[in-house]
């Protein structure tokens, strides 16, 4: 009796979260309302994985597939698989089990679509969720998509979804040589694009292999707006990989995500709190909140939080530091936290490993910010304001000329 109601508590609270007023209709949902016109008698490749949802949850894969007016031939999975399915590292060819169609894996030894993956299909359609990030592999995984488009003469169809960060742009551009799967174009870190508005950019602006364009057009939404997080949208959360449960969680992921790649645990990997903790075993938690609350930081709070991870390196491990809460989304600078934190950190345990940056995972580091120069600067002295023009420069100059790309208000 009592796992039943337990159950049906779940259900209720599902429903409840399901049944809110929806403001904003997808490109998924804007190419039902138009009945699938741009795709009649064309055979249809669709990019998605587990995110590309309609706002009652029905599969964007299912919704092609069950329409009578389209020929859906092939189904295309990024970094984590098609179904969701998959935590992390490559991906093989599979079958789709509910539809039978052949799924291309986009994510291992081929991120781009080949000539013979394409053979037989005259259009591709691309629907999934991003969170905002350029080190996220989804919008890379658009532009090589787009680029086998151009070389192969198919058409390319965005259906468009909401950027969860809304209008933000934060972060340097990439610089040379360090361009890479998670630093593929020159975007600012924090990108303040949908993913219809950053294909347009690329396209336009030449950035793809070559400089060729391919036939694109963008299914926009109807009621997204740029000052919208994604909470504002009334749409479903659909986890957009294991560790970005729930819609706030691409904002966490901006302000530690970087230095997550030092070291997963101090972010939270591995904890019930993704990427919304700071923390390390050998730092005291009332001291850090202490001094990140010095910085006076606006539209962020810290409290002390002691904690053990469940997973990966440091299971079982007491963990000391900060959680972060942001207090005003459109006033907080999200990336500057986590320079921040380690800031303090250095100044408390400048004798620790950690601190050897040149050597430690430096190379995965310098990728995602897209830049040598960074960390050079960085850890001379461990300040953020020794890197604050570099990091935050570049993205005023993107914002001031990017808005020819908007699509939306």
């Amino acid at each position: 009796m009592k796992a039943k109601l337990i159950i049906g508590f779940i259900l209720l609270i599902s429903i409840d979260i399901i049944g809110q007023s929806v403001l904003v209709k997808t490109g998924i949902e804007m190419l039902e309302m138009q009945n699938f016109e741009i795709l009649v008698d064309k055979r249809v490749g669709l990019i998605t994985n587990a995110t590309g949802v309609n706002s009652k949850l029905k599969s964007t894969i299912d919704i092609l597939y069950d329409a009578r007016n389209v020929n859906l031939v092939a189904i295309f999975g990024p970094e984590h698989g098609v179904r969701g399915n998959t935590a992390a590292g490559d991906i093989d060819d599979n079958i789709d089990e509910r539809t039978g169609l052949p799924i291309f894996s986009l994510y291992g030894n081929t991120k781009k679509p080949t000539a013979k993956m394409l053979k037989g299909i005259d259009v591709l359609v691309y629907d999934i969720q991003d969170v905002g990030v350029r080190s996220y592999t989804y919008i890379s995984t658009m532009g090589l998509a787009m680029e086998a488009a151009a070389e192969n003469k198919k058409e390319f169809i965005v259906l468009d979804r909401p950027n969860p960060l809304g209008n933000r742009i934060e972060g340097p551009l990439v610089e040379d040589g360090y361009f890479s799967f998670v630093s593929k174009y020159p975007i600012p870190y924090i990108y303040g694009l949908t993913a219809g508005e950053l294909a347009t950019f690329l396209n336009d602006e030449k950035l793809l292999k070559d400089g060729r364009k391919c036939k694109l057009s963008v299914v926009e939404m109807e009621g997204w707006t740029r000052n919208m997080v994604f909470h504002d949208t009334g749409l479903p959360w659909v986890p957009t990989s294991p560790h970005v449960p729930v819609s706030n969680t691409p904002f966490f992921y901006s302000l530690s995500g970087i230095i997550g790649e030092l070291d997963p645990n101090m972010v939270g990997i591995g904890y019930t709190l993704p990427f919304q903790v700071l923390a390390m075993p050998w730092l005291n938690a009332d001291s850090i909140a202490i001094a990140m609350t010095a910085f006076n930081m606006p539209g962020v709070a810290f409290r002390p939080i002691r904690f053990k991870p469940f997973y990966m390196k440091r299971r079982g491990v007491d963990h000391e530091g900060v959680q972060v809460y942001i207090t005003d989304y459109n006033k907080v600078n999200l990336t500057q936290i986590q320079f921040r934190f380690i800031e303090v950190a250095y100044k408390q345990h400048p004798e620790h490993p950690l601190f050897q940056m040149r050597k430690s995972r430096n190379s995965m580091f310098d990728r995602v910010v897209g830049s040598g120069e960074i960390r050079k600067k960085f850890s001379k002295r461990y300040r953020y304001d020794d890197i604050k023009v570099a990091w935050e420069r570049p993205a005023s100059i993107f914002k001031e000329n990017v808005g020819k790309y908007y699509l939306y208000n």
